[in-house]
């Protein structure tokens, strides 16, 4: 497909991300993973896999050190994930004993950070708990129905174009068309476009994918027509041929049903949200600063 005419699109969810200082080890340990790795056996939580100064490290101590720095491990093999994560945990450690002999956890700011990040680690559990592990597959299929239903059905239009530089040139390939040379053949040998080398064929496309002059003439035409007018874009002159017209299939389940999740997943956390904020005694000292964090909840 060309990349000239059309029209660029984003789309995207919004995430919260939790910021995690990995320790040093983990610099040293980016190799590129395999695709695919075989599932791990199931272990006891309780097993002890290594001490330090008599302290146990258990299997859930590691899973809790590969889920909280999941991150840094992501593009490891399950082998150097597993070491990494004992040597996080181990260094973890040590750096936290030698801060308790020196009295750091003791200061005040300290004190803060740690009640900090025992909030953020129990708005996580409620949020696993009342949010996540409510959400069934059927509702899931059911936002994914209802969202199908709601949205109207859009048309789409298989089309070729033929792209020269000046009007003069679009009305002499018109002439050629009029004159009943194949559109493939005039295209192959005097469009300008990427698509030229498969005779201009731009495939299937929706509203909003091309540039709107293009859009506008490509939709006006009936099915094996071609434009008798050139139509004038910011890349040239266009001589336009539609080959088809259908309504666009919308994405199946299987395709979209994890952006579906995360839109349940979404809307049931705000609505968990608003209602604690409703119960709530909330007094914003600023008055500025109260109207932007009240424009932020709407």
């Amino acid at each position: 497909m060309p990349f000239s005419i059309r029209r660029a699109s984003l789309a995207g969810l919004g995430a919260l991300l939790a910021l995690a200082v990995a320790p040093a080890t983990l610099a040293i340990a980016q190799e590129t993973a395999p695709a695919e790795t075989p599932a791990p056996a199931p272990v006891d939580p309780e097993a002890v896999v290594a001490t330090i100064n008599g302290q146990p490290i258990t299997e859930a101590d590691l899973k809790i050190a590969e889920d909280d720095l999941d991150q840094q491990f992501s593009r490891l093999p399950p082998e150097q994930r597993r070491a990494a994560a004992l040597s996080a945990t181990i260094e973890i450690r040590l750096m936290a004993a030698e801060a308790q002999a020196k009295g750091l956890d003791k200061t005040p700011d300290f004190q803060r950070r740690m009640t900090f990040l025992q909030e953020r680690a129990l708005h996580s559990a409620v949020v696993d708990a009342e949010v996540s592990k409510k959400i069934t597959d059927e509702d899931v299929r059911a936002r994914y129905d209802k969202e199908m239903a709601d949205t109207p059905p859009v048309n789409e239009v298989k089309a070729r174009h033929i792209l020269v530089k000046t009007k003069e040139e679009a009305e002499a390939v018109i002439k050629e068309l009029d004159g009943g040379a194949k559109f493939e053949d005039v295209a192959k040998e005097k469009s300008s476009d990427g698509s030229a080398a498969q005779g201009g064929d731009l495939g299937y496309f929706g509203p909003g994918q091309m540039v709107p002059e293009f859009e506008k003439a490509a939709f006006a035409l009936e099915v094996g027509a071609y434009s008798k007018e050139p139509v004038q874009s910011q890349f040239g002159f266009h001589v336009i041929k539609v080959e088809d017209k259908r309504a666009k299939q919308p994405p199946a389940f299987d395709q979209v049903k994890d952006q579906v999740r995360s839109l349940l997943l979404r809307d049931k956390y705000f609505e968990l949200v608003k209602s604690l904020r409703t119960s709530a005694k909330i007094d914003v000292a600023d008055p500025e600063l109260k109207k932007a964090v009240d424009a932020m909840a709407q």
